[in-house]
C-alpha cells in the first residue's frame, strides 16, 4: 500500500477474547432505565451483571442534568427510589405545572448527585456487578438468539455470557448490532426526530424574586410556583419567555435556536433547559460533537439573556454544565406490538400491560418550533412492545422500545423508561425461571410480580390521589 494513500478500510485479525465473567443477565446501560431492570432482575435472585459507559449510573437523570421526570411517579421500584431521595433531601413534594392546555401532575426534581449515590447503593444492595467505564461494542448471537456481549474497558476486549441481554442504552444499540428491525425517529423518507439538548445550573439565582415577578408576567404561561419560601428549592419551575426572547435576540443579534426556556429548581439550584440542535445524526462522531459545540454556545446566549432580561438573575453565573448531550429520539426497536400515538392520547387498554403511565405528552418540535407540554390521562404500555423481532432472549427498555414517533413523546420520559426497566428486569428473570425465552415468558407471572410491588399495570387502576389528568385537576 502506497504510505501516501490513505486507507479506506483495515482488516482486522482474527483472535481468541477472553471470558471476563458469565452470568444470568446483562443490563446494557447504566442511564435513566438500566438500574431500574437490573435491580428489579437482582431482587429475583439473578445474577446480574450492569454495564455503564460512564462513571456514574442515572445518564440524562443524573450526568445529564435533566433531574425531573416529566410525569408522576406511581408505583413499584421508581417510586421506592423517589421515596429514598425524599427522605435524604434529594427529591422534594409533587407538584401540579400548570400549563396553556391544563395542568400535568409532576414527581419533584431530584438532586442529581443524590440519586447517583442511591441508585448505586441499591443496586450494590442488590447484588448487581457494575462494571462502569465499560463500553458494548457488541452482541454475540447463537442460533439466532443473543448468548452474551463483547465489552471494551481499559483492561481490554471481553466476553460476558449471558442467558437474557437488556438493551437499556436508549438507542437500541444491541438490538441494531443483532440486525433487529427498527425506524430512525418519525420513519418514513424524512426520518425526522426530536431535537438535541443540553442542561446547565445556574447558580446564585435570588429565587424569590424571580417566583415573585412570575406571578405577574404574562411571558411564563406554563408555570408551577410554591407558596412558600421552603418549596422554592424542589418546586419551582417555569417555562415561556417567548417574547422576551425574540426581543432580546432581535436587539443583540444573538441566535439561539428555542422559542421558549424552561428552568426548574432542585436543592435549591437552578437548573436551565434553553438549547437546541437540530437534525443530527448522533450515530455520526463529528455531528454528535458538533452538536455539543453548539450547545455550548448557545449557553452562553442563554445565560447572557437571563442575567440581563430576567429578574433575578442579576447576579448568576454558569454553575455546571451537562457531561452528557441530550437525546431524545434516534431508534424505535420493532416489537411484537407498536405502541401508536393513539393508544397514548386515546388510553387503549391492554392484556399485557406491564405499566400504566402518566408522563406528559412532550414533543419538542423537529422543524424548530415550541415545545408541546401537556397532561394527558394514563395509557397503558404493553409487554410485546419490549420484545424485538427475529432476534432471542433480548429485551429491550426505555425509549428504543417499539413505539412510534407521536407515542414516543410520551413512552421516552423517565416514568415509562423505569417502568420498563423494571418489568424488563422481572420478565428475564421469569423466563430464567420458567426455562422459557423472553418472547414467550407467562406475562400473568410478571404482572402478579409487579402488582405486589403495588405498580398500578392498567390506567383504570391509576388513583386520582396518585395521578390526575390535566383537566380533572383543573375543574376539582
Amino acid at each position: 500500500m502506497n504510505p501516501n494513500t490513505p486507507r479506506t478500510t483495515f482488516t482486522e485479525p482474527a483472535r481468541e477474547i477472553p471470558v471476563l465473567m458469565s452470568t444470568d443477565i446483562v443490563v446494557v446501560g447504566g442511564g435513566t432505565t438500566g438500574p431500574f431492570a437490573a435491580i428489579s432482575a437482582a431482587r429475583q435472585g439473578k445474577h446480574v451483571v450492569m454495564i455503564e459507559r460512564f462513571g456514574s449510573l442515572g445518564g440524562n437523570l443524573t450526568l445529564g442534568l435533566n433531574t425531573k421526570p416529566s410525569g408522576a411517579l406511581l408505583g413499584g421500584l421508581p417510586l421506592e427510589i423517589w421515596n429514598l431521595a425524599r427522605s435524604a433531601g434529594g427529591a422534594g413534594d409533587d407538584y401540579m405545572a400548570l400549563t396553556k392546555t391544563g395542568g400535568v401532575k409532576i414527581a419533584s426534581p431530584c438532586d442529581p448527585e443524590i440519586m447517583k449515590i442511591l441508585l448505586t447503593r441499591l443496586c450494590v444492595d442488590a447484588g448487581v456487578q457494575i462494571l462502569f467505564e465499560t463500553f458494548v461494542s457488541a452482541p454475540i448471537i447463537e442460533g439466532g438468539a443473543i448468548t452474551g456481549v463483547i465489552v471494551e474497558s481499559k483492561a481490554g476486549r471481553h466476553v460476558i455470557n449471558a442467558k437474557v441481554v437488556i438493551d437499556c442504552s436508549a438507542d437500541g444499540d444491541m438490538a441494531a448490532k443483532a440486525n433487529a428491525p427498527f425506524v430512525m425517529g418519525s420513519g418514513g423518507s424524512e426520518e425526522t426526530m426530536q431535537p438535541v439538548s443540553m442542561y446547565f445550573t445556574m447558580s446564585h439565582v435570588d429565587l424569590q424574586r424571580l417566583a415573585d415577578w412570575s406571578r405577574t408576567s404574562d411571558d411564563i404561561p406554563a408555570r408551577a410556583i410554591p407558596d412558600t419560601a421552603e418549596g422554592l428549592g424542589y418546586g419551582l419551575w417555569l417555562t415561556g419567555f417567548n417574547q422576551s426572547l425574540r426581543k432580546f435576540q432581535e436587539e443583540t443579534g444573538i441566535k439561539l435556536q428555542r422559542d421558549n426556556i424552561t428552568l426548574k429548581t432542585a436543592n435549591g439550584l437552578m437548573y436551565v433547559n434553553g438549547t437546541r440542535v437540530q437534525d443530527v445524526d448522533i450515530f455520526s462522531p463529528a455531528e454528535f460533537s458538533a452538536a455539543i459545540v453548539e450547545c455550548y454556545r448557545q449557553i452562553e446566549g442563554v445565560a447572557k439573556f437571563l442575567r440581563e432580561r430576567v429578574p433575578g438573575f442579576e447576579h448568576a453565573g454558569i454553575g455546571q454544565i451537562s457531561g452528557a448531550l441530550g437525546v431524545r429520539e434516534t431508534r424505535h426497536v420493532l416489537g411484537e406490538y407498536t405502541l401508536t400515538g393513539d393508544d397514548t392520547l386515546q388510553g387503549h387498554s391492554f392484556a399485557d400491560s406491564i405499566a400504566a403511565d402518566a408522563s406528559a405528552l412532550d414533543i419538542h418540535d423537529p422543524k424548530g418550533g415550541d415545545v408541546d407540554f401537556r397532561g394527558l390521562p394514563p395509557y397503558e404500555i404493553p409487554y410485546r412492545c419490549m420484545v424485538p423481532l427475529k432476534i432471542e432472549q433480548l429485551l429491550i427498555a426505555g425509549r428504543a422500545i417499539s413505539a412510534d414517533h407521536t407515542a414516543h413523546a410520551r413512552s421516552r420520559n423517565m416514568p415509562a423508561c423505569m417502568a420498563t426497566g423494571q418489568a424488563a428486569g422481572i420478565a428475564a428473570a421469569v423466563a430464567i425461571d420458567e426455562g422459557v425465552t423472553v418472547r414467550k415468558v407467562p406475562v400473568a407471572k410478571v404482572q402478579a410480580i409487579l402488582r405486589s410491588l403495588d405498580m398500578p399495570l392498567h390506567a383504570s387502576e391509576i388513583r386520582d390521589d396518585k395521578a390526575r389528568s390535566a383537566q380533572e385537576t383543573i375543574q376539582a
